[in-house]
């Protein structure tokens, strides 16, 4: 059962963090391990202004290439994004993000505070042995990932 979660301060707005991140149909092009990805269907979310997105997302590592799909929840008034299993190689699966603006900083460039966890197990005990030897610098690499990608659309 991996969990991980991690906060940082980034030389961004919430804006253009929670939008690097609700852009699922991206990830391939950044995300490493993630191979394709696919919107299954959008709809309106539970809350006013909320939209909850479900996909599927393609994940290589070594030999092993496997398919599973998430419900995303968007919630852009909170900049808050929750993530649900819905099928594929995991037992369960649950992930999220928050984002909220800081103070701009002393060089005049605005901040913000991004938090990210994720816990799940995966069904096969094999793929999830394989994983767990690299766990915490795969997510560290996912997260940094998201960092550079910031980096390329946003510059600092």
């Amino acid at each position: 059962m991996p969990q991980h979660s991690d906060s940082r301060i980034l030389p961004y707005t919430a804006a253009q963090m929670y939008a690097l991140v609700a852009d699922i149909e991206r990830y391939p092009e950044f995300l490493p391990w993630n191979s394709a990805a696919r919107i299954r269907a959008r709809r309106p979310g539970p809350v006013a202004g909320s939209e909850v997105i479900e996909a599927d997302l393609v994940i290589s590592f070594k030999v092993f290439r496997e398919r599973f799909g998430s419900r995303v929840t968007l919630f852009p008034a909170e900049w808050r994004i929750d993530t649900e299993y819905l099928d594929g190689p995991f037992k369960y699966l649950r992930s999220g993000w928050s984002f909220a603006d800081l103070p701009v900083n002393e060089s005049g460039i605005p901040t913000c505070k991004v938090e990210f966890f994720v816990d799940f197990e995966f069904r096969n005990a094999l793929l999830g042995k394989v994983i767990g030897v690299v766990f915490g610098e795969a997510m560290s690499r996912i997260v940094r990932a998201f960092q550079d990608r910031a980096r390329a659309l946003y510059g600092a």
